[in-house]
């Protein structure tokens, strides 16, 4: 939708850019590479960081830290009209590092310079397309300056003539790509987006185009079976939970959190299966398991919790493995009322010392903290924790006899 003629001088008389010329007197953004900035946020999005969602709403907000999966959801918004940093990142940096030209401007430059934010628009209404294009090709600073009001205006049809013409081929996939944004008919985007694996992008991008498709695909599927279960009354998982919202057109991390909490123990052929979607989209273990801990956890279904981090040998011998550290396990429990029984298992499980006691005293596993001031064989922080403990309980009986042990050697 394009502006008005009055809304097109506003954003001249509004804007923050710098003013250009004609005369080609300043070329600082001339090194602009825009589509290859805009393809390197997508890899952003996929980093693999150990820091990543520890919870997550099924219905699809994101609770704690940030997501970086491959959400396809968020690649979606990196690319709305609300992302233009991922396009141009020096043509959008937050206001308090503009630097204010019209401060040093006096009256008269101020006038001049207007007028020559005029003329760009005065030259795209009145000249050919061609003789147009060739102009602003060797001008970047006013070639950027067009490029940014296309976006901002969503003229997308001159948009794509202009990148045609500059021959930047992955731009003007990028560009194709984001109307899937406008399309609201699930089927309609997906065989949009079916289309957009032929264009020209670079072959990793590609594939991430590919699995925005699969997942829509997948979404497709899992929403028409799931609906029909919820509706016939089938299945005892939505009866007790009913789901609050579609599962299409969410993030990845949240489909498997969704899988998950719903389909938790489906065979791996099935496309609803949380490891079919570990094993089709490459996910993470580190990101795997922390998303089904906090859908098991959900559900306090803590034999599964149990499950997800027991390892056998070849000997058969059993033991505790996780891949994002027990302390990690403890605090996600903990926020979901887990109770104390369940808590200390993995509170013993954490290797630091230190580590272990602060989260055994925070969360008042006693044992814990008793177990670990005697193999610390620390008689004073033992005796004083006695007191924290309640009067007659079998904590404090088992304090007393752990310091009248006569055979533990104390260090203090």
């Amino acid at each position: 939708m394009s502006r008005a003629r009055a809304d097109e001088e506003e954003y001249w008389h509004s804007s923050k850019f710098r003013a250009f010329t004609f005369d080609d007197e300043d070329d600082e953004l001339s090194q602009l590479k825009e589509s290859k900035r805009a393809v390197n946020s997508l890899r952003d999005i996929v980093d693999d960081d150990d820091d990543d969602l520890e919870r997550v709403s099924w219905s699809g907000e994101p609770v704690g830290r940030r997501n970086k999966l491959p959400s396809f959801q968020s690649l979606s918004d990196a690319l709305s009209d609300t992302g233009v940093k991922n396009y141009a990142p020096e043509l959008r940096r937050p206001k308090a590092e503009y630097k204010d030209y019209s401060s040093d401007w006096s009256p008269k430059d101020t006038v001049r310079r207007m007028q020559r934010g005029k003329v760009l628009i005065f030259l795209k209404r009145t000249l050919r397309r061609e003789i147009l294009f060739r102009e602003l090709e060797v001008r970047q600073v006013a070639l950027c300056h067009l490029i940014h009001f296309l976006k901002e205006t969503g003229e997308q049809k001159l948009l794509l003539d202009l990148l045609r013409f500059l021959d930047r081929t992955e731009e003007v996939a990028l560009s194709q790509y984001r109307e899937h944004l406008n399309i609201q008919d699930v089927e309609k985007r997906r065989e949009f987006l079916k289309g957009c694996i032929g264009l020209p992008f670079s072959a990793e991008d590609t594939s991430h185009i590919q699995d925005h498709y699969t997942l829509l695909e997948r979404q497709i599927i899992i929403e028409a079976n799931d609906r029909h279960l919820e509706t016939a009354g089938q299945s005892e998982i939505f009866r007790k939970y009913p789901r609050k919202a579609s599962i299409l057109n969410m993030p990845l991390v949240t489909t498997l959190f969704y899988s998950c909490f719903y389909h938790y123990t489906e065979a791996e052929g099935t496309f609803s299966s949380p490891t079919n979607l570990k094993k089709t989209f490459k996910i993470p273990d580190k990101q795997y398991v922390l998303t089904a801990l906090a859908a098991r956890a959900k559900l306090r279904a803590w034999d599964d919790v149990d499950a997800l981090f027991t390892t056998k040998n070849w000997l058969g011998y059993t033991k505790k493995k996780a891949p994002i550290g027990f302390h990690r396990v403890v605090e996600i429990l903990q926020r979901n009322n887990a109770p104390v029984q369940v808590l200390q298992e993995y509170v013993r499980l954490v290797e630091d010392v230190e580590t272990r006691l602060n989260l055994a005293t925070k969360y008042k596993c006693h044992d814990v903290v008793i177990e670990t001031y005697k193999d610390l064989k620390d008689r004073i922080q033992l005796t004083a924790y006695k007191c924290k403990v309640e009067r007659g309980s079998a904590e404090e009986e088992k304090i007393n006899s752990i310091l009248n042990n006569m055979q533990i050697r104390w260090k203090n």
